[in-house]
């Protein structure tokens, strides 16, 4: 699939995940341009409806990125996070595509270059899998 023509969405903190992607930028690390960005006070506000949504619009994967587990600045709301993208993920096996579309991962604020890591490693599994079959 072509890079411009693919479309990933990360969702994540705004304390640890944007925090390590402007580390990122600052490092001047290169990740995959196709990759949106959407940050949350926390990944305790994830709702597995915006990963089906997200999807549902034609998102060819979707990017969770937590705090490290105890790190998180709401206590446990990674770990809430893991258990609903776990969820998500059956789903969109129950739902005939391929599980890997969604993906948790963990980042602190100091960790430019596994954000970089992470987002380019997810980019090369979706263009792997190939587009979203009900991208509308």
């Amino acid at each position: 699939m072509p890079p411009k023509d693919m479309k990933i969405i990360a969702m994540g903190c705004m304390q640890c995940m944007y925090a390590a992607s402007d580390l990122a930028g600052t490092m001047k690390l290169q990740y995959d341009g196709t990759v949106r960005i959407i940050r949350m006070p926390c990944t305790a506000r994830l709702d597995i409806n915006f990963i089906l949504k997200a999807l549902q619009e034609g998102a060819d994967g979707v990017l969770v990125i937590g705090c490290h587990p105890g790190d998180c600045a709401y206590k446990t709301g990674n770990l809430g996070a893991e258990r609903r993208v776990r969820f998500a993920k059956k789903l969109v096996g129950q739902l005939g595509m391929n599980e890997g579309r969604v993906r948790m991962v963990m980042v602190s604020a100091a960790e430019g270059d596994k954000f970089a890591a992470y987002i380019n490693e997810f980019a090369d599994e979706i263009r792997a899998i190939g587009p979203n079959p009900i991208r509308l």
